[in-house]
């Protein structure tokens, strides 16, 4: 007769085996489904937008962190950490889309890290921008005591505050990965994707990625909303609205064009997440679904923010314009 913890300890590497195939079967189709529709196309405008971006987010950051007017601004500090996450993003991104569209083989573990350094960039970039939200409603609604509530050394704080935030559920999920013995997520794949990783573990632990995703969606919104009534109640008496074209409206426009931007990827990819679980959708709509928001969607708020949150501040523009005239004032001596 066998041993009942015999029993149970088969039946988990049974059901482990089984985790493993139907994983590796759906990667194989997700890599065909990616081939035969020809979406590695997509990657062109992808590797565009992020080299461009990473043309103008690293000047940008050169100027906030060379000046030191600007690195006492919470203002520019917050600009910088988005810019910085939105960095750390693209590179993993590419790099994921090339692997993915070569049907590279990423070894498990740096998949699963891979998977954790996204979420975490992405989140961290939504956050901050939430927060830089409720700063310039701070600044205008408690002008005088601006600075004692956020000086520079709270506000490194709370920047370091948002990574650990915004990494503690991908870490979390990680570690658990990887102290499950023989967990699916462990097989060598020709594809690596949050999408597939996540969905994996959402079958598992369906409540806690959908109150990670949709409960931080929800908050963010909530004081984003708050703040901008707030600050439209506050300043309604003070003129500024009147022009259709006054910099309050168009200041307005701009971030609200790109917070939607930031947050409508988020919000097609919880609907990816809930579309993995549905056995009546095509494999080929999940694939496209995937390519057009990790080729374009995604991009497209880091390839506006360096204009819309950068070179709109009169600030950086002309420490970037002294930038420029001092290296002109070098070469002239230098070639003289």
């Amino acid at each position: 007769m066998r041993n009942p913890n015999e029993v149970v300890h088969s039946g988990y590497q049974e059901g482990n085996m089984d985790a493993s195939i139907k994983l590796s079967n759906l990667t194989q189709e997700w890599f065909d489904s990616l081939q035969g529709w020809r979406l590695q196309f997509f990657f062109i405008p992808a590797t565009l937008v992020t080299l461009i971006t990473f043309a103008t987010n690293p000047v940008l950051l050169t100027c906030i962190f060379l000046s030191r007017a600007l690195r006492q601004e919470t203002r520019y500090l917050l600009v910088a950490n988005t810019l910085a996450a939105d960095l750390l993003f693209l590179t993993l991104n590419l790099a994921t889309v090339f692997c993915n569209a070569l049907g590279v083989h990423i070894p498990p573990t740096l998949c699963q890290l891979d998977m954790v350094f996204i979420v975490t960039a992405y989140c961290c970039a939504i956050l901050t921008v939430t927060v830089m939200v409720a700063d310039t409603y701070a600044a205008v609604r408690w002008p005088l005591h601006y600075r004692e509530l956020l000086p520079p050394a709270r506000t490194v704080r709370i920047l370091v505050g948002l990574w650990v935030v915004a990494a503690l559920y991908p870490l979390s999920m990680w570690i658990m990965m990887e102290t499950t013995e023989g967990n699916a997520s462990a097989v060598d794949t020709p594809i690596c994707l949050v999408l597939i990783s996540l969905g994996f573990i959402q079958a598992t632990n369906m409540v806690g990625v959908h109150i990670y995703f949709c409960a931080a969606a929800l908050v963010c919104t909530l004081l984003i909303v708050y703040c901008y009534v707030r600050l439209y109640m506050v300043t309604k008496t003070q003129g500024i609205w009147q022009s259709r074209y006054s910099r309050a409206r168009v200041t307005l426009l701009a971030h609200g064009v790109l917070l939607l931007l930031y947050f409508v990827p988020g919000l097609v990819f919880t609907v990816e997440l809930f579309l993995f679980q549905q056995d009546d959708v095509s494999q080929d709509a999940r694939v496209w679904i995937n390519t057009i928001n990790m080729c374009i969607l995604m991009l497209l708020p880091r390839a506006f923010a360096p204009c819309l949150y950068g070179l709109r501040y009169r600030e950086i523009s002309d420490t970037l314009v002294q930038l420029l005239h001092r290296r002109r004032r070098l070469c002239k001596v230098t070639g003289a």
